[in-house]
């Protein structure tokens, strides 16, 4: 007896191993004690939201006493709180929007799938640079399409013009722009957006369709180095950026995030329209009310890049010290080393052995590495973590 779909149920046998591994560190905590487990699983981020989040709060507690405080709005989102996601995003894209050019989604998550059910036709291919957000699958095939990557430039994990310019056919209609990138955290430069820009033209002119870019950002203020993050509004003529609050306010739970529209994009109106459409009949309906409030009065406040900093700083040593290979991450807050034995599953064995949690690259289409959260996991943990990442890849070199 069929109790779920086929579909479904070949997917389920290939679902998030992030979160199998988070799993098994639940296990592993309730046996040996959480302070004796090294989780760099999940990008769950442990820092608490500005001060500034809870004196939003208790202002919306208060205003829960009017009717139809926390009610429907607009499937769009509240004017107010697009207009002022259109301030914000004006001042850091370098491009003005007004509140009309966004939509408020359900997290960048929620975004990514509205957008795709507004542009894909069942068939329609995607494109990315590999590694990849393992997550980018489901939603491009949620709406029928085609998840193709692209290898990325190998260790350095910068986007390959040229691949990407080889693998866009007449099926192709859309590329996701991952930058500050998951998992690699690298920063995508403007000569890189220039040379796909260049690419991306071509295309659409010998085509004669719009080639969607698709800058998913949610990691934008996970700048560590002060490198430059170009709008790709600037340099792609059919394009979108989706970005969220998880990271910037420490708001993952509450799933709160934005398509913007580049303003003027020929049908750019329509696409909106479009976008609105389906934020309501995927079931998203509108984006949390309590969330949306909570951007009226701290859309422009951020976590601590600091203590990231200090993390990315602390771990790249210990990682250094066990003769693993990596490239620093510029932005986002995950470390992408390459494992010391070609079967990154076996490295990931062994890091389990030693109570420390890792996904394997293959989850991100790149075997060979693996990912290494560091959101959540304390300077004090992560240099108690040193000797335990040094056996483990001593262990598998010996074998």
């Amino acid at each position: 007896m069929e109790l779920i779909s086929s579909e479904i149920k070949e997917c389920l046998t290939h679902s998030s191993a992030i979160r199998k591994m988070f799993e098994a560190g639940m296990e592993l905590k309730q046996k040996y004690g959480a302070e004796n487990v090294f989780d760099y699983s999940l990008g769950n981020p442990d820092l608490p939201p500005p001060a500034k989040v809870g004196k939003s709060l208790e202002r919306i507690a208060a205003e829960t006493r009017q009717p139809f405080s926390l009610g429907y709005m607009s499937n769009a989102g509240y004017p107010a709180a697009r207009a002022k996601l259109a301030e914000l995003l004006t001042a850091e894209q370098d491009v003005p929007l007004k509140g009309d050019h966004i939509v408020i989604t359900c997290g960048a998550a929620g975004g990514i799938n509205v957008f795709f059910r507004a542009v894909l036709t069942r068939g329609d291919e995607v494109l990315t640079p590999c590694p990849y957000f393992v997550e980018y699958g489901f939603y491009v095939g949620n709406s029928g399409g085609k998840l193709v990557p692209v290898p990325s430039v190998d260790f350095t994990f910068e986007p390959d013009a040229d691949r990407l310019a080889a693998a866009i056919n007449e099926k192709t209609r859309a590329i996701i722009l991952n930058s500050p990138h998951n998992p690699t955290g690298q920063i995508y430069t403007a000569a890189h957006y220039e040379a796909i820009a260049k690419a991306v033209n071509a295309a659409e002119d010998k085509y004669g369709k719009p080639i969607y870019i698709v800058a998913d950002e949610p990691y934008r203020i996970l700048n560590f180095d002060g490198a430059e993050i170009p709008s790709v509004f600037k340099y792609f003529r059919h394009s979108v950026v989706i970005g969220s609050f998880s990271k910037s306010l420490s708001l993952a739970g509450e799933r709160i995030g934005y398509v913007a529209v580049r303003p003027d994009m020929a049908g750019a109106d329509e696409l909106v329209n479009g976008l609105i459409f389906c934020n309501r009949i995927l079931g998203f309906v509108n984006a949390p009310a309590i969330a949306q409030k909570i951007l009226l009065d701290c859309a422009s406040e951020k976590v601590d890049l600091e203590i990231y900093r200090r993390r990315r700083d602390v771990l790249a040593q210990a990682l250094t010290d066990a003769g693993i290979k990596f490239t620093l991450p510029r932005g986002a807050f995950y470390f992408f080393p390459q494992s010391p034995v070609p079967d990154e599953n076996v490295f990931v064995q062994a890091l389990i052995d030693e109570h420390v949690l890792a996904v394997a690259g293959s989850s991100f289409g790149t075997p060979g590495y693996i990912r290494m959260a560091f959101c959540s996991v304390s300077e004090e943990m992560i240099r108690k973590s040193a000797p335990a990442l040094k056996r483990a890849a001593d262990a598998v070199r010996k074998k």
